[in-house]
């Protein structure tokens, strides 16, 4: 199907991002997976072609791009030709916009040149061990003193936890209201400040996602970003944005994967003739087809309405969950498809299989997105009731 939502300038950006992450990033991916990460220069070399933060003001070194539609490139083409692992969106749309977004003056000078630059490295901490998915009962704690705040807590399950630089770290600041938040910016290094060992995956063996400690860490107050009362609020402001971004990332690699089986059953041959000729291959094909195409359409237009800034929660969280669980079940198909070559790890569906199945889970389960649908519809019991 042809995409009607990039114009000519936006073919030509993929033409060089493509280049890249198949001479750049592709290449390493097989090492990376067996060391438990990137290399940090895969992010140094992304900043250096001018692919990071492509939305941040050109005064800090970034293109002042607001248009989603590049970096909806930039991850599509990841997601095609270099590993998922690198996990580009994640500095770029879903750590980056806090600080660029939040962040005064002086704050953005400091800290946004390397970020464009790749030489420092994001992540941020929400998880904790017994709180999954609801922020609200969140341990970790800031406690306000004269020139710092002090952060106690642990946070899991961490993306680019070994590698970050700079963790953006949520934290209750009242013991009595618990949607008190506040986001505070940990720089490596500080004392108190300690990394797990990388967890151990089903899949994305080259995300380094580890454990954070904070034992009295002393937070600068110049490294506070807005207010540290309305955290809570701000990661709600950013969830619409963040949750289609995964969209985008979960829809290249259904694509991916279909584009991968499609040439499989032209070439594998069963019974005299190649298995794509059987019906069931055909209608199998022809319906993923169907649905990635159908849900391509919406998600596109997700990233329109983001341009626009008209992108609400509830439209965000049908996007990831269409998206979301679709490449779940092109993923299924598609091993299935392979027969026994599927289940073997030289081909790269069966990598690809046990990498998406995080997709349903984080920012979100699926049962989280259904929840907000759901109440959008005016089905939320405390109004029921």
């Amino acid at each position: 199907m042809k995409r009607t939502i990039f114009e000519p300038e936006h073919e030509q950006f993929r033409d060089t991002v493509r280049r890249f992450f198949q001479n750049e990033i592709g290449p390493h991916a097989e090492r990376w997976r067996e060391q438990g990460h990137v290399d940090r220069e895969a992010y140094v070399k992304a900043g250096e072609l001018g692919l990071l933060l492509t939305w941040a003001d050109e005064k800090y070194g970034g293109a002042g791009i607001s248009d989603l539609r590049y970096e909806q490139i930039v991850s599509e083409e990841n997601m095609r030709h270099g590993d998922p692992g690198f996990y580009i969106h994640l500095h770029s749309n879903l750590v980056a916009p806090y600080l660029g977004h939040l962040g005064n003056d002086e704050q953005k000078a400091r800290w946004l040149p390397d970020c464009i630059s790749g030489n420092k490295i994001l992540a941020i901490a929400l998880t904790e061990p017994h709180a999954g998915s609801d922020l609200a009962a969140m341990r970790t704690t800031a406690v306000e003193e004269d020139d710092c705040w002090v952060l106690n807590g642990s946070k899991t399950y961490i993306s680019n936890g070994q590698l970050a630089d700079l963790v953006i770290v949520a934290a209750r600041t009242s013991k009595a209201e618990k949607h008190r938040v506040g986001l505070f910016v940990v720089e490596a290094g500080q004392a108190g400040f300690a990394r797990g060992q990388r967890l151990k995956k089903m899949g994305l063996d080259s995300q380094d996602t580890s454990e954070l400690f904070f034992e009295d860490v002393r937070v600068p107050k110049d490294n506070v970003l807005g207010d540290p009362e309305r955290g809570f609020h701000y990661l709600t402001e950013f969830l619409a944005g963040e949750r289609v971004v995964v969209a985008i990332a979960a829809l290249a690699a259904a694509q991916t994967a279909f584009d991968l089986t499609l040439d499989y059953v032209k070439e594998r041959g069963a019974f005299g003739r190649p298995i794509g000729m059987f019906q069931n291959s055909r209608f199998e094909l022809a319906r993923m087809r169907a649905e990635i195409d159908t849900v391509q359409t919406f998600v596109d237009q997700c990233v329109m309405l983001q341009n626009d800034k008209a992108l609400d929660g509830d439209t965000a969280a049908a996007a990831k969950l269409m998206a979301t669980e679709l490449e779940g079940t092109v993923m299924d198909r598609c091993v299935q498809l392979h027969g026994g070559a599927g289940y073997m790890q030289e081909y790269r569906i069966c990598r690809m299989y046990t990498d998406a199945r995080v997709s349903r889970i984080f920012a979100g389960t699926s049962e989280i997105m259904l929840e907000i649908i759901g109440r959008g519809l005016g089905l939320d019991e405390r109004k029921l009731n």
